[in-house]
């Protein structure tokens, strides 16, 4: 997701491209440096507003949406807690974190020149919540009580519990700010069309739906915190790393980003050149197994906990990913604060031995017949074949990797819960150990997983009461054990990011943050 992943296949067709204008025609001046992706965006029945900030919960919509979109915090150079964007200051009011602040910038202004007001900020809060769309990311928001407009450069939050994290999901593209000119509050606004106040302005290049272009431009009515290195980029999608990585040594593209299979990154590595450099960067994402608890399949917990004992991560780290993933045994990656080694510490090295007692002990027949989806058009087949090997080995399954082509309908088939064993990612919206919790154990979750915990669901708002977030520590060292205990999911492996450049291009390795954010305003071309 990848929770934030929109990857789908290549549309080859006959079609001439069809170019959509967003926001102002303008362009900045000089040639665009153009960054390559595999993060692909398209239109489609699954798919009906991949650019809506009140669908859009996926890194490759989330990467154009920060380039054009302002939000009232974000992401702070080199990493930390947000920082003020199209606010001039936000603060908690209260000592309970529970009443949220901000006064916004004078002289804000959509791409279009007209003015950015409080009323447009509460408008645009209010349609996420209000839409709330099973695809997007209004749960991130649902801790909201009432939006009070003090005047028109000034809004406060009251929330229903109190949230120390609250600034840091003002500063994710759920909480753009969008025009009510051009945003209808009850319903998704269709298509690739995007007007805001971010840094950039956009057009889109689609092919029967499919975008393979985006040239974001200079706004000229941008005022922010963000300062622009550059005039204009293009942002070009391919529909694999193989192709992107050939773009980049022919010099058809500056950049090369999201994202590079291991096996490409291994070879760069090995074979280094002097025209392109390969830049590793922060990365905070995981990938695992979701189940359907309710399935028959897998409904027992024991069937989870077998999967969990016999699952080698080590193994799939070492022959898929190479160099570019480790083993993880917590939603919460090692180099977040607050993780814990929860399913190392309950299961041990992987062993049949345990597996079998598991299943035994609680009645269940072997072989366990079991299917783990995969889309094929996102996620490395090889994972999920090694996986199935590692099952089938020990005699207690009989286990299938099937693949679905396209992402989109895998994604919708998920929150169905047509599947009992899906393989998906996580790019957290926000760096913070609440991010890898919260998605999958609240109610109305990511997953849309009938999974509850009472317990856990009673812990989670105790641990955004602390401001201090590592005063936290203790109450998600439980909710990790929970998580190990029950395997509503099952963590495999951490990834790392990289980024190829060739020679003069400056600010890559600012161009992607930990959450994988694509900042492209941090590029420029002065070392050519």
């Amino acid at each position: 997701m990848n929770r934030k992943t929109l990857v789908l296949p290549a549309v080859v067709g006959l079609l001439a491209p069809v170019l959509v204008a967003c926001g102002s025609t303008e362009s900045g001046g000089g040639d665009a440096m153009v960054v390559g992706t595999t993060d692909r965006i398209t239109v489609g029945e699954d798919s009906p507003a991949p650019l809506d900030p009140a669908f859009a919960y996926d890194t490759g919509s989330w990467n154009v949406l920060r380039q054009t979109l302002q939000t009232l915090m974000h992401a702070p150079r080199g990493g930390g807690a947000p920082v003020p964007d199209a606010a001039q200051s936000c603060d908690f009011t209260d000592n309970a974190s529970q009443s949220y602040r901000c006064k916004l910038r004078s002289g804000l202004k959509f791409s279009d020149g007209s003015a950015v007001t409080a009323e447009d900020v509460k408008f645009s809060i209010e349609r996420i919540i209000g839409i709330n769309d099973r695809n997007g990311a209004a749960a991130l928001l649902s801790n909201v009580d009432t939006i009070e407009v003090k005047s028109e450069r000034e809004i406060v939050f009251h929330l229903k519990t109190p949230d120390a994290t609250f600034p840091f999901k003002l500063s994710t593209p759920a909480a753009a700010i969008v025009s009510k000119k051009k945003y209808d509050a009850a319903k998704l606004r269709d298509g690739l069309q995007v007007d805001g106040s971010g840094p950039y302005t956009m057009k889109t290049q689609a092919e029967k739906g499919d975008v393979s272009k985006v040239v974001f431009s200079r706004n000229k009515h941008y005022t922010g915190d963000i300062d622009l290195r550059n005039d204009k980029v293009e942002l070009r999608v391919f529909p694999d790393s193989g192709a992107m990585r050939r773009a980049l040594e022919k010099g058809e593209i500056d950049v090369a980003t999201r994202e590079l299979s291991a096996a490409h990154i291994k070879e760069m590595l090995d074979n280094q050149s002097k025209d392109v450099k390969l830049t590793e960067l922060p990365g905070l994402s995981i990938q695992y197994l979701a189940f359907n608890t309710d399935h028959p399949s897998v409904k027992d917990k024991a069937v989870r906990q077998a999967m969990a004992t016999l699952i080698d991560r080590g193994q799939i780290a070492g022959q898929v990913y190479n160099a570019t993933a480790e083993p993880l045994y917590s939603l919460i990656p090692a180099s977040v604060g607050a993780h814990k080694n929860a399913f190392y510490n309950k299961y041990g090295d992987p062993s049949i031995t345990k597996a079998r007692s598991t299943l035994r002990d609680a009645g269940i027949s072997t072989p366990v017949e079991v299917t783990i989806h995969y889309a094929s058009d996102r996620y490395n087949a090889k994972e999920y074949e090694v996986i199935r090997d590692q099952l089938n080995r020990s005699g207690l399954f009989k286990a299938t990797a099937k693949g679905t082509d396209k992402w989109s309908a895998f994604r919708a088939a998920g929150q169905r819960g047509d599947y009992a064993v899906y393989g998906l990612g996580w790019v957290p919206d926000f760096p913070d150990p609440d991010n890898y919790i919260a998605p999958f154990l609240e109610k109305d979750n990511f997953l849309g997983s009938p999974y509850v915990s009472a317990e856990a669901r009673k812990l989670i708002p105790q641990s955004r009461r602390q401001a201090d977030r590592t005063a936290a520590a203790e109450t998600f060292a439980r909710l990790q054990q929970i998580v190990a205990e029950d395997v509503p999911v099952l963590p495999l492996w951490q990834g790392k990011q990289y980024v190829a450049s060739r020679k003069g291009i400056n600010g890559v390795e600012r161009l992607l943050n930990g959450s994988s954010d694509l900042q492209l305003w941090e590029l420029d071309n002065s070392g050519n």
